[in-house]
This record gives structure tokens, sequence and C-alpha cells, in this order.
């Protein structure tokens, strides 16, 4: 089970992570109160082991923007967060060409849409996927999104009973995270009924805006490592 702890705004926490078993570490450059700049990443990325992946979350649709702000930063992976964007999905590997940064694309799944919408949501969020596998990218993120704004980063949990065919049938080689109001009392149950290749967590691991809290950080890991163990069935 892949882990993410995200909205990462200091090494104190990217640190804690990495130590209580991250795979990977967040940062925000998109519009939020845990914005971060390419500087103040990259002395934080500068002190993290490197088999810890560091991650950077992007509502821009700028490609030159995007990789120079990756670079300068240090990451090695590159969310796109800014709503799906095929174009940009297009010029980026050129542009991050010889840098060993990979990309994710976060797809969103409306919350509070009827039942019907859901099946129709399905079937986008399935075609999107299969462009994005198309397009070389082999990494999708689910999040949940409200109204009518493109991001996602809400907090809040979607369907998961309703994405659970998402999950299922993935494009071969697409690795699919669940992301959106997880935290430590609901990681298990979600990836039970998900079976995701990771989880991603930012506020509900957190003391306080942009600080993590220690035991909440070591027990959504546990929770995740336990749900995903091989006991489970879930890999």
């Amino acid at each position: 089970m892949w882990i993410k702890i995200c909205g990462n705004t200091n090494l104190e926490d990217a640190k804690l992570a990495a130590e209580l078993g991250a795979d990977a570490v967040g940062f925000i450059f998109a519009a939020s109160k845990r914005k971060m700049t390419a500087a103040q990443v990259g002395a934080i990325a500068r002190e993290l082991p490197e088999n810890v992946e560091r991650i950077g979350v992007f509502d821009s649709h700028d490609a030159e923007e995007i990789a120079f702000l990756a670079k300068e930063a240090g990451l090695n992976a590159v969310q796109l967060h800014g709503g799906f964007d095929e174009a940009l999905l297009q010029q980026l590997p050129a542009k991050l060409a010889g840098s060993g940064i990979r990309l994710i694309q976060t797809l969103h799944w409306a919350v509070g849409d009827s039942a019907q919408d859901a099946v129709a949501m399905v079937v986008d969020i399935e075609q999107r996927m299969e462009r994005v596998t198309a397009l070389g990218t082999d990494r999708v993120l689910i999040d949940s999104k409200v109204g009518a704004s493109p991001s996602g980063g809400t907090g809040i949990t979607f369907d998961w009973a309703a994405a659970r065919t998402l999950f299922n049938s993935a494009p071969a080689g697409l690795r699919i995270i669940a992301a959106g109001g997880l935290k430590p009392d609901n990681v298990a149950a979600a990836i039970a009924e998900l079976a995701p290749f990771g989880v991603d967590v930012s506020s509900g691991v957190e003391a306080s805006v942009g600080r993590k809290d220690r035991a909440r950080v070591a027990q959504f890991i546990e929770n995740a490592r336990a749900a995903a163990s091989p006991d489970t069935g879930v890999r």
C-alpha cells in the first residue's frame, strides 16, 4: 500500500511522515492555506530520505511554469489537480524530459450528485482514465470536489460504493490512489471498499491547518498498512 502524507508546510512534519513510514510527502503549489513556494519546498526536500517521494500539487495549466517550479523545488513527481487538461498532459513530458519527474493526474468525483449522475460520472472518469493511460501517465488520484470548482482538496469523502467499479476496472498498468476525507478511523474502510494502489491524506492527520499531529499520522499509516496486509487480500 502506497501512502502519501500531503499538505506539508515544514521540515518537521515532512521528516515525521518519512520516519513513520510514508512512501511520499506532498506539498501544495495550488491555491490553499498550505501553499508553499519552490524555495521553501526545496529546502525541505533536500533533508528528506531519497526513498521518500516528493510530490508537488499544482492547479496551474501552464506546463512551463509547472516544470520550472518542480525542478526548482527538487520534486520527483507532479500531481495535476486543476481538472483534466489533455493538452497539459501532452506538453508536460517534454518540459520534464531528463528530470525523472513523474506525473499523477487527479480526477474528481463530484460530491452530492444523484445515483443516476454517479453512474454517468463513473463513465466519464473511466473515459478520462483511458486517455491518461494512452498519454503515458501511470497514476491517477481520485478526489472529491464540491460545486463548480475544478479542484478538490475538500476533506470530504466521495461515494466509495459507487466508485468501486472505477478501481476494479482500471486500464492495465494504471494505479489508482484514493483521496478525499480520509483519516485514521476510516482509511481501513476505504481500502476494504476500493482496494486502491494507494491512499492520500492531508487535513485528516492535522493538529491545525498546516501542522501535522504525530499520533494521527502514525495511526493513519498503521491502519492503512494493516488494511492492506496479505491477510486482507488487498494489495
